[in-house]
């Protein structure tokens, strides 16, 4: 059981941060609760002040981005909460990580990260749950997630959110195959994958088996 401060429920998580996120998907109905809508508006405005700080019209990130005008005008209302492509995408523009993207929403930097603090992020379109463990921080140099995917799921990513960006993929569980800049790899439990990202990148796991892993990004 997750939560962030001010703790938010998503799916079986009884206390965790909930972000429906949407691109190609159908639109979802998000929570009404005051803890979610303070999170979606604070998040809206993160969105909002980063295209602001660069001088980009809607338009300009909309090209940057490869997301529609209409799309991110909702985002940025908090009309709606983004996919894990959606925000890919917009990451990928600002040349920051997802996790610090969500940093920015959240509270400073703090040294003892209980498992209950650690923000737990989920796309139930893809069957995907991300722990943040050690969360990103100006002073801190890299993060660890702790993520699982459902068997016969994929998740793709156009490009890097910083050029060079350095992953160390520690497999816990199950079976997965991830396709770094062209090159397909398959994990086992115990395999390490160590890459720097500087295009493409897709995750994808076999109908039988679904994968947990952990992520150390630096």
């Amino acid at each position: 059981m997750s939560r962030l401060p001010g703790g938010i429920r998503i799916g079986e998580y009884t206390q965790s941060t909930e972000f429906h996120i949407w691109d190609k998907f159908p639109i979802m109905e998000k929570s009404t609760t005051a803890a979610d809508a303070g999170l979606d508006h604070r998040l809206a405005a993160r969105l909002k002040m980063l295209r602001q700080d660069r001088g980009w019209s809607l338009d300009d990130l909309a090209g940057r981005a490869g997301i529609s005008r209409a799309t991110l005008s909702r985002l940025e209302n908090a009309e709606v909460s983004p996919t894990a492509s959606v925000l890919g995408k917009l990451c990928a523009a600002y040349g920051l990580t997802m996790s610090r993207l969500m940093l920015m929403v959240e509270d400073d930097f703090v040294a003892r990260v209980p498992e209950q603090a650690q923000a737990v992020w989920v796309d139930d379109s893809v069957g995907f749950r991300r722990r943040s463990v050690s969360p990103p921080s100006q002073r801190l140099a890299g993060e660890v997630l702790a993520c699982e995917l459902a068997a016969n799921a994929r998740i793709a990513y156009e490009q890097s959110p910083r050029p060079g960006l350095e992953h160390h993929l520690l497999m816990l569980d199950g079976e997965l195959s991830i396709t770094v800049d062209g090159q397909a790899h398959r994990l086992l439990p115990g395999d390490c994958l160590r890459y720097q990202l500087f295009g493409a990148s897709a995750f994808a796991t076999p109908p039988h088996s679904g994968a947990r892993y952990l992520l150390f990004i630096v």
